[in-house]
Parts: structure tokens; C-alpha cells; sequence
């Protein structure tokens, strides 16, 4: 019986640390956004991703969930890794907030090939990246 109940505590344990699927995001892309804690989201791309489709992940969750405007800067708060909220082999975390997500800003160009951790992107220069949705008839 003390068998059971312990079973029972880290089941009940390990569902309360994963992610509710209902909290999930999902970008017109197809690519699932999750909230890793407060300042920090983590995208998680259909396949490999391409990065122009994770920045286009980025950008639409901050805008449509997090109510960030047009100008407001999404950085890379974590690189390509492991992703942490679904245990898929690759996902990039990002944060609207730098300061409360404890990365630093990095200065630089328009033209991202990576993702290095304080880079970034406006919420509209990112959304350039999406790819149109096809329109069928």
C-alpha cells in the first residue's frame, strides 16, 4: 500500500511540472509555442525548423499572446537545445523582457542565421520571416 501512494505522489508530481496542452500556442506554421516560466517562451518547431520559421513562431506569440506591439524586441534567451517544456530534440527559447529573463542584449545586424542567446528581432521584422498562408479555393 505505501507503495501505491508513493506512486501515486510523484505521478501526481510529475503531472502538475509538464505543461498543460491547453497552454500551448500554436503558431500559423504549425510550430507549438509553451510558456517555460514568466518571461521566458519556448518555441518548438514541426521537424528541424528552419529559423525563419521559429522567428515567425517567436514574433506571433508575443504579439498575439503576450500583447507585445509591432517595435517591441524578442530576444533569444536560449539557443537550439533540447526543449524543455516537451522533450522534443529541437526548440529556442526567447523573452520579451531580457532584464527579468537574465540574458544580456546584443547589438547587431539585421540578418540572423542563429540563434545566439541576447540576440534579436522586432516583433515585425520577425513576422516578415512567415511565410504567407495559402489561400484555397
Amino acid at each position: 500500500m505505501k507503495h501505491i501512494v508513493t506512486a501515486c505522489t510523484v505521478a501526481a508530481a510529475l503531472a502538475t511540472a509538464l505543461p498543460n496542452p491547453a497552454d500551448a500556442f500554436s503558431a500559423r506554421n504549425g510550430a507549438r509555442v509553451n510558456p517555460v516560466n514568466a518571461a521566458i517562451f519556448e518555441v518548438v518547431p514541426r521537424g528541424s525548423g528552419r529559423t525563419s520559421d521559429i522567428w515567425c513562431a517567436a514574433s506571433e506569440y508575443a504579439r498575439r499572446q503576450l500583447g507585445a506591439g509591432w517595435k517591441t524586441r524578442v530576444y533569444v534567451a536560449r539557443g537550439r537545445d533540447v526543449s524543455v517544456t516537451t522533450g522534443r530534440r529541437s526548440s529556442v527559447q526567447f523573452t520579451i523582457d531580457p532584464q527579468a529573463a537574465g540574458i544580456s542584449p546584443i547589438e547587431g545586424g539585421l540578418f540572423k542565421t542563429g540563434f545566439t542567446v541576447g540576440d534579436s528581432m522586432s516583433v515585425s521584422q520577425a513576422d516578415g520571416l512567415c511565410e504567407p498562408v495559402p489561400i484555397r479555393f
